[in-house]
């Protein structure tokens, strides 16, 4: 048995290693069946299943694991029920697809579980280098997903884009991780924090904080940072584009949470200023640039960076309610975001893209509710009640209000109010315009139980939120046993 590895600690590490299996079983089912997308899409479906069964025995659990790399907590058991719900949906609404792409399923469906195992170990992870490890893991996979369609010049465009500004975020973020190695003499996160909480404050201490800082800020698209966003989306296939938007974001925010709250809480007074500005321009920025979008893909994200900005707002509150508000706003964020780009998907054919604004024109009367799915996921993304996506905003603001940054949650109130222009256009098209190009869409099993399953949690959550904030509160009391949370009040 490997150093440090105890028998519990496979059992504790069973989602991940099911999740391994599952995808080198792929691999070999690849070989022995080739050209059988449906097949090996159901096998995807069944490996990603099965690592969600295995969640169910440490439901409970508060344990390290590995020598204290990774925790077996209620808070990464919470992103790893998220990540693996949107890998699920990723794989339903890549099946058809690919086969309009003429694609190989094989590779295809072995990055998408590769790129979820990564998540799945920057969710648990409390230490700097199965930090780096997992989040490497993620990022190789979604290098080569980006410019998986390689006849499409804008797909090779986004994958070589996003790897350069990957490598050079990646430097940045490994400075500062060798910074703070450098003044605690450990990687372990929660040993870092008692170090540094005997510690005076020191500069280097704050440029440490602002390396790390910047190198997250780029795998979240934070303002300055995301640059790379909108172009990696657009040329991106549009399942890899939904499970970038939701998945790579949820696991770097999970990521950012235990670095930050569990890391270096006592250096609250040099990240919380920098995530006040990062927030702002964040959310500012990215309503603004969707604005002028024609391209839907790009409209999104732009409108993926917006809420970017909305959910630091959390962090900077530093409570418990704030990231209690972070944790709920993920969720309901990834069935609005993944509903919307299974619409773009059901739209894309061989005669036409799909990502177009005029794309949508007469949406209404073409597939009544491929329209209203889109109209529901709209609203939410817009904040308007009774959806998720309003319950969620609101509790985000009032997280701010709690601790009386006023300031911060006006801004947050008016860029979601500006958000509104942006998603009322694109449902004009649909109900108001009359005219309409390509064939007619047709809506799938697998596309129609994913929108089904998108819309009915984006108006349940907006509904009925008690239970998903609940299970949040816990989940977010869980991070650091809840004391990094009450500190910091």
């Amino acid at each position: 048995m490997p150093p440090g590895l105890e028998l519990r600690d496979f059992a504790a590490l069973l989602p991940e290693i099911v999740l391994t299996v599952s995808a080198l079983l792929l691999l070999v089912a690849d070989v022995l069946l080739p050209r059988r997308g449906r097949v090996l899409a159901s096998i995807a479906l069944a490996g990603l299943a099965a690592t969600a069964v295995a969640l169910v025995p440490s439901a409970n659990a508060h344990l390290e694991v590995a020598n204290g790399l990774l925790a077996v907590d209620r808070f990464a058991l919470f992103f790893k029920a998220v990540f693996l719900a949107a890998a699920l949906l990723t794989v339903l609404m890549s099946i058809g697809y690919l086969e309009v792409e003429g694609a190989r399923a094989g590779e295809y469906y072995f990055l998408v579980l590769c790129a979820t195992l990564g998540m799945l170990v920057m969710a648990g992870s409390i230490d700097l280098i199965t930090s780096f490890v997992g989040l490497e893991t993620m990022a190789l996979s979604f290098y080569i997903l980006a410019g998986f369609i390689k006849p499409n010049p804008r797909a090779n465009e986004a994958a070589v884009k996003y790897f350069l500004l990957g490598a050079f975020s990646l430097a940045i973020l490994l400075y500062g991780m060798s910074l703070l190695y450098g003044l605690t003499g450990t990687t372990g996160l929660r040993v870092m924090a008692a170090t540094l909480a005997g510690q005076p404050a020191s500069p280097l201490a704050a440029l440490a904080v602002m390396l790390v800082a910047a190198g997250m800020a780029f795998k979240i698209a934070a303002v300055p940072f995301h640059m790379w966003a909108p172009d990696v989306y657009e040329g991106a296939p549009t399942p890899i584009t939904a499970f970038l938007s939701v998945g790579s974001k949820a696991a770097a925010l999970a990521m950012l949470l235990r670095i930050f709250l569990e890391g270096v809480p006592s250096l609250d007074a040099d990240w919380r200023p920098l995530f006040w500005l990062l927030a702002v321009l964040t959310m500012t920025v990215g309503n603004v640039a969707a604005l002028t979008q024609s391209n839907v893909k790009r409209m999104l994200a732009y409108s993926s960076i917006a809420h970017v900005g909305y959910v630091l707002i959390g962090l900077v509150a530093g409570s418990s309610r704030g990231v209690t508000a972070m944790l709920v706003y993920v969720v309901v964020y990834a069935f609005m975001q993944l509903g919307a780009f299974t619409v773009i998907v059901l739209l894309h054919r061989r005669d036409l893209a799909g990502d177009a604004l005029a794309d949508f024109s007469g949406l209404s009367r073409r597939s009544p509710f491929a329209a209203f799915a889109m109209l529901v996921f709209l609203m939410s993304l817009g904040g308007i009640p009774p959806t998720a996506g309003f319950m969620g905003k609101f509790w985000l603001f009032g997280a701010a209000v709690e601790q009386g940054d006023y300031v911060l949650a006006v801004i947050g109130v008016i860029n979601s109010a500006l958000s509104i222009g942006y998603y009322a256009r694109l449902i004009v098209y649909m109900y108001v315009k009359r005219e309409t190009t390509g064939s007619e869409p047709v809506v799938s099993p697998a596309l129609g139980l994913t929108l089904a399953v998108a819309v009915t949690a984006t108006l349940l959550f907006g509904l009925y939120p008690r239970q998903l904030f609940s299970y949040a509160e816990v989940s977010a009391r869980a991070l650091g046993t809840g004391a990094v949370l009450r500190a910091l009040r």
